[in-house]
């Protein structure tokens, strides 16, 4: 059984513009190396991102949404976990590993997510802990 895994917008943002790390974790999902969660709230984010950071338009966002939806399953979340006082934020990529079955959350969040190290038996990693650990598992 492949791992179940969230990447958190940070991951999906710079797997969308770039062939490093985070990248080459997108493409694990992408191939079924390894099974992709994601949410609606994730996905607003990213787009949010997207359209803000990489000044992506309306439609080279939607594009990029709908590639990620061709391999990511997509979860509902009902907002009622709160996990990380400092940034509620971040509470969806939390929930959605929760209800999506995940274990694995892939993040570069230094400030908030990665100190957890784990969330309710789920590892919190960053892309070259996680592809460290893909290469180990295959």
């Amino acid at each position: 059984m492949p791992p179940v895994v969230v990447f958190d917008t940070n991951i999906l943002m710079s797997g969308t513009g770039w062939q490093g790390n985070p990248y080459r974790c997108l493409e694990y999902a992408r191939t079924g190396l390894v099974e992709g969660v994601t949410c609606k709230e994730i996905l607003d984010e990213l787009v949010e991102k997207l359209q803000s950071k990489l000044h992506f338009s309306d439609s080279q966002a939607t594009d990029t949404v709908v590639d990620l939806l061709t391999f990511l399953r997509l979860v509902t979340i009902t907002h009622t976990l709160k996990a990380v006082p400092a940034d509620p934020d971040d509470d969806k990529v939390l929930e959605c590993a929760v209800v999506g079955g995940a274990s694995h959350i892939v993040t570069g969040d230094r400030r908030h997510l990665l100190p957890l190290k784990n969330y309710q038996g789920i590892a919190i990693v960053s892309a070259t802990e996680f592809l460290a650990f893909v290469s180990r598992s295959a």
